[in-house]
């Protein structure tokens, strides 16, 4: 069977999701960026242009989004719903990280499950000549949001795990690693994806009125351990992991998370300032799926980032 032509790809992007674009669009002469006019009228909403828009007709039309917050969602929607009318012969939105989905329970009578809002939102984008808009996003925390989304986009769930393996192959010490995760969920949501490393997972007990993280399977010692989870905000429960796996004679620890939220520069409490900072955690890697923290990390210990350029390249000729 003769496998379909590869196709040439319009690329545009957000203000804050630039260097991305360009590094996606340098994985392949069949990417080509795209300019948008980000502007604003005096009273602070957005006066958006789209550059060059009579040559979008007939071509296939991608735009990389960074709902990094909820000022900038609503110009950013404002070109989602834009482009796909623009007679595109297909459009497809890559959000690497779906900012609200860990609120995705409703646990109590008067909860809001904010993840369904956004779900919402994007489906309301218009039809392309080529049909229902591709929905790319990166590691989403729990794999039934995708029902959160009407039938009139189709969601692509992709995960930056390959990249952590295979910077995994490139440490010395690559037959002495052990995954750790810091929660059932987590191991849930990765275990099969990383089936060839031995596991240890952590859980959170209570004592009292104190919630204390405790090893629950696996035994971390003498391996170098990677604690692997979705997403990072305060960074507390990766801390108390840590010290539980340090204490069980780990020999050392780092993680990877594919998105590094770090609300408040809570990234701050991991920087190597001293040598215990430095013992704690040898390496922390995470993608640039949160533009706004690659560039507040470059270049400190023990953080490293993962690109997502080449696997968004791929995830463009789906």
């Amino acid at each position: 069977m003769e496998r379909p032509k590869k196709k040439q790809v319009l690329l545009f992007h957000c203000e804050e999701a630039e260097e991305l674009a360009r590094k996606v669009a340098a994985q392949s002469d069949l990417i080509k960026l795209q300019c948008i006019n980000w502007r604003s009228f005096d009273d602070g909403f957005p006066n958006l242009f789209i550059k060059n828009a009579h040559d979008i007709r007939g071509q296939h039309v991608a735009f990389l989004a960074s709902f990094s917050s909820t000022a900038v969602i609503f110009e950013q929607l404002s070109v989602i719903y834009a482009l796909p009318m623009l007679f595109a012969a297909s459009f497809t939105v890559v959000l690497p990280f779906f900012p609200t989905g860990s609120f995705e329970r409703i646990e109590e009578e008067g909860d809001v499950a904010t993840a369904f809002t956004l779900a919402r939102m994007l489906s309301n984008t218009p039809i392309s000549r080529g049909g229902p808009t591709s929905l790319v996003i990166y590691d989403i925390h729990a794999l039934q949001e995708r029902f959160y989304f009407s039938d009139t986009i189709l969601p692509l769930f992709v995960t930056g795990i390959p990249l952590l393996k295979q910077r995994l192959q490139l440490l010395p010490e690559s037959d002495k690693v052990v995954i750790a995760f810091p929660d059932d969920g987590a191991w849930k949501r990765f275990h099969k994806l990383l089936d060839d490393f031995p596991v240890v997972i952590c859980n959170k007990v209570r004592e009292g009125d104190k919630r204390i993280v405790r090893i629950k399977e696996g035994d971390p010692t003498g391996y170098h351990v990677v604690i692997v989870d979705d997403l990072v905000q305060s960074g507390g429960t990766l801390i108390e992991c840590q010290k539980v796996l340090a204490a069980h004679g780990a020999a050392k620890v780092s993680a990877y998370v594919t998105h590094g939220v770090f609300p408040k520069k809570s990234w701050e409490r991991f920087l190597h300032k001293s040598k215990d900072s430095e013992k704690a955690f040898a390496h922390f890697w995470i993608t640039d799926s949160c533009p706004h923290t690659v560039k507040a990390i470059a270049g400190k210990a023990p953080f490293e980032v993962l690109s997502l350029a080449g696997s968004i390249a791929d995830a463009l000729q789906i």
